[in-house]
C-alpha cells in the first residue's frame, strides 16, 4: 500500500473512532478495517445521493458538510432527519433489506464524506467487531428516531426548535428554512415567527 493511501486510511480510521467512541470504544484496528473499504468523495450542495423508490447502494460518514433524509408527500419534500459532521447517514432500511424505499438522501451543503458500499458494509458485519459496530449504530439510530417521535407528540414547536438549535448550533446558516420547518412539523412562516421570538 502506498504511503499516501496508508496515511489517508489512518486519518479515516481516526475520525471514525473519535466519532463513535461515545457509543462504543472499539479498537483502532476495527476502524482501520472499516476505513480500508471506504472512499473519500466530495459532493456539491443539493446533490441527490439516493433517489426515492431506488435501493440504497452506499452508507456515508460525513467528514464535512450536512445531509438530509426526505420523504416526498404531495409533491413536497418532508425532512425526516439531518446529519452533520462526524455522523453516519444512509437509507438504513434499504441497506438492510436490499429493497427500494420512498426515502431520498441528499446533501444540504457542499459535503465531503467517507463512502462504503452496501456490499462491503454487510460483509464487514460478518466479523465479530463489525457486527457489534453495526448493532450499536442501529440501536443509537433507533433511540434517536424514537425520541424524535416522542418530542413531536409531547413538546411544543418552540421547545423542539430550541432543542434543535442547541443540538445543531447555527443550523439556520446551513440548512434551508423549508427543511428545518418540515423536520419540526411546522410551516416556514411559523418557523420565522419562532426565530424572531428566540
Amino acid at each position: 500500500m502506498e504511503v499516501s493511501q496508508q496515511s489517508k486510511i489512518e486519518d479515516m480510521s481516526t475520525a471514525l473512532k473519535k466519532a463513535f467512541d461515545p457509543y462504543f470504544d472499539a479498537p483502532k484496528q476495527a476502524w482501520f478495517e472499516f476505513a480500508e473499504l471506504c472512499q473519500e468523495i466530495e459532493f456539491p450542495k443539493e446533490f441527490i445521493l439516493k433517489k426515492a423508490h431506488e435501493s440504497e447502494r452506499f452508507f456515508y460518514f460525513i467528514l464535512k458538510g450536512s445531509m438530509g433524509v426526505f420523504l416526498w408527500k404531495d409533491n413536497n419534500p418532508v425532512c425526516l432527519d439531518f446529519a452533520f459532521e462526524n455522523h453516519f447517514i444512509g437509507d438504513y432500511m434499504s441497506i438492510l433489506t436490499g429493497a427500494p424505499t420512498p426515502l431520498e438522501i441528499k446533501t444540504l451543503d457542499a459535503s465531503t464524506v467517507y463512502r462504503i458500499s452496501r456490499d462491503n458494509y454487510l460483509q464487514l458485519g460478518q466479523t465479530e467487531i463489525g457486527n457489534t459496530l453495526m448493532r450499536i449504530a442501529a440501536e443509537s439510530s433507533f433511540i434517536s428516531k424514537q425520541q424524535q417521535q416522542i418530542d413531536l407528540l409531547t413538546k411544543s414547536a418552540k421547545q423542539r426548535y430550541e432543542e434543535l438549535s442547541l443540538h445543531f448550533p447555527q443550523i439556520e446558516l446551513r440548512v434551508a428554512q423549508k427543511y428545518v420547518a418540515s423536520y419540526l412539523g411546522i410551516t416556514p412562516q411559523s418557523l420565522s415567527r419562532l426565530r424572531k421570538l428566540s
